[in-house]
């Protein structure tokens, strides 16, 4: 049966291809997100599941100090029962240059609820602590006034952070990250699944627990909408001009949970049983990552991870997003799939074994460092091919689509003057190779390059030199089918079609 079903699927990937749809270009980021394309910094969005490009809305133009900085897809939890009719439309929570905190309607613009959050310092980040249940809005680094950076003082406090739970948008607590408390070396702060984390510039991680801080330092529990007097003045929590207090104060170091040293501050936690990942702080050790026990902070049996790549591009490692507690270890020409296994005889002892590799396509060539000319000259190359050399194929992107339990690789090679790029999908428990899709506009490696493939739509932004960013729209079509053959006809003929006065190529 399940060779049956195997084969359908195989049959199935046969019959269809993607092609390019339409494109348009944008002196401002393009970001997207669940089928839908924003640009002019959220305030325009586009369907892309059409096959012609369909604006869902557009809000009204704005001064740049009021643009909007960042935001968060909200997605309604399935089988909740919430206050507001509202809360059941999907929604996106926005932060606003000028520091209002919104959610926006992703079908009409529309917006649902407003929160003003301080005068005192500029918000500039948001972020999830936990997917769709938390989420915390950051502050940029502080600065002191010009009198004081004159006479030489520096601010103690760096950062504020804003922490929410969301459908229904609830205030949880706000708090100053202040040097006094966790050191002069501080340099940045983070929030992740309840965990307070502060990187300094020795490159120590350290974490703390947020409910232990909150309890401990909370003065008091706050609700949106609540008069409130803070700092002698009184006003309505959430609204202009008093916004949000900083309602936690923390006055002593909170307890340590957890300290790593690692080169550049770069550290992570996954798998199962929990581990970590980092490499140790000494610049001789870039590119060797160590995979240790959470718990007693052992090395796992094979947990030094070195892919000994020569290339300009490092490798990088990551726990994988599928939550399967496996590891994505990816080089240039090389994505290794690592996963924790409990050594026999060895109750709780952990070792780092392959699942499976997946190499890219390349010639079997020789790296020789002599070669014989046609003459029968003997030359002495002065150096070595690289990893990612671009005239070979080359590793730029690996993700994970979760809907379809796919890897997605895009693999790069330089041919002529022009990148050609192909997306290359693989089963996600095996690393078969499914299906590839080229890319039909040129990929230059030089530029950054965002993909994504959602459902029946693929997905390329490009940002090219002096801020241009182009956004190309593929969808699948069966191979098989009339209509297919149409576009095959008209390949590489555009129409120029202008909406709202944003200009589309459609093809």
């Amino acid at each position: 049966m399940e060779e049956e079903e195997e084969g359908a699927r195989e049959r199935s990937q046969e019959s269809t291809t993607f092609k390019k749809v339409w494109t348009t270009h944008s002196t401002s980021p393009i970001v997207y997100q669940s089928g839908k394309v924003y640009f002019d910094n959220y305030r325009c969005c586009v369907s892309s599941i059409t096959q012609e490009p369909r604006i869902i809305y557009q809000m009204p133009a704005c001064p740049k100090s009021q643009k909007i900085e960042d935001a968060l897809l909200l997605e309604c939890p399935v089988g909740e029962v919430l206050p507001s009719l509202s809360d059941y439309k999907p929604s996106l929570a926005v932060l606003t240059a000028h520091n209002w905190l919104l959610r926006v309607s992703v079908n009409t613009g529309e917006i649902l609820e407003k929160v003003y959050l301080a005068s005192h310092c500029k918000f500039r980040y948001l972020s999830w602590d936990s997917p769709q249940e938390v989420m915390t809005v950051k502050s940029s680094q502080q600065k002191p006034p010009v009198a004081s950076r004159q006479a030489g003082s520096q601010p103690s406090v760096l950062f504020f952070l804003g922490i929410f739970s969301v459908l229904p948008l609830t205030f949880i607590g706000m708090l100053q990250i202040d040097k006094k408390v966790f050191g002069n070396t501080m340099t940045d702060v983070a929030m992740s699944h309840g965990m307070l984390i502060v990187t300094h510039s020795s490159g120590l991680v350290r974490l703390y627990s947020f409910q232990t801080i909150s309890e401990q330092f909370m003065q008091h529990q706050v609700d949106l909408g609540q008069e409130y007097n803070w700092n002698g003045k009184v006003g309505i929590v959430g609204r202009y001009p008093f916004g949000i207090p900083c309602n936690i104060k923390i006055t002593d170091t909170p307890d340590l949970l957890f300290e790593v040293s690692s080169l550049e501050s770069t550290f992570q936690i996954g798998g199962y049983p929990w581990h970590y990942i980092f490499t140790p702080n000494k610049k001789s050790q870039k590119g060797i990552f160590h995979i240790c026990s959470l718990k007693d902070h052992t090395l796992a049996k094979n947990g030094i991870q070195d892919m000994q790549c020569c290339s300009l591009e490092p490798d990088w490692i990551s726990f994988h997003p599928d939550s399967s507690g496996r590891i994505l270890h990816v080089g240039p020409n090389l994505v290794k799939v690592l996963k924790l296994k409990e050594i026999e005889n060895h109750a709780g002892q952990q070792e780092v074994t392959e699942d499976f590799i997946i190499e890219t396509n390349r010639e079997n060539s020789v790296n020789n460092a002599v070669t014989v000319t046609a003459s029968g000259r003997i030359v002495k190359k002065r150096y070595n091919i690289l990893d990612d050399d671009p005239e070979q194929e080359t590793f730029k992107i690996v993700d994970y689509e979760d809907e379809l339990d796919l890897l997605s690789i895009v693999a790069v090679t330089q041919v002529g003057s022009d990148g050609a790029a192909l997306l290359h999908f693989h089963c996600n428990e095996r690393g078969t190779r499914l299906k590839t899709i080229p890319f039909t506009e040129s990929w230059e490696v030089t530029y950054n390059h965002e993909v994504y493939f959602d459902r029946n739509v693929m997905l390329h932004i490009e940002q090219k030199p002096n801020r241009i960013f182009s956004c190309y729209v593929y969808q699948m079509v069966c191979n098989d089918s009339r209509e297919n053959e149409d576009m095959k006809n008209r390949e590489g003929e555009g129409v120029i079609c202008k909406k709202l006065g944003r200009t589309f190529e459609c093809f």
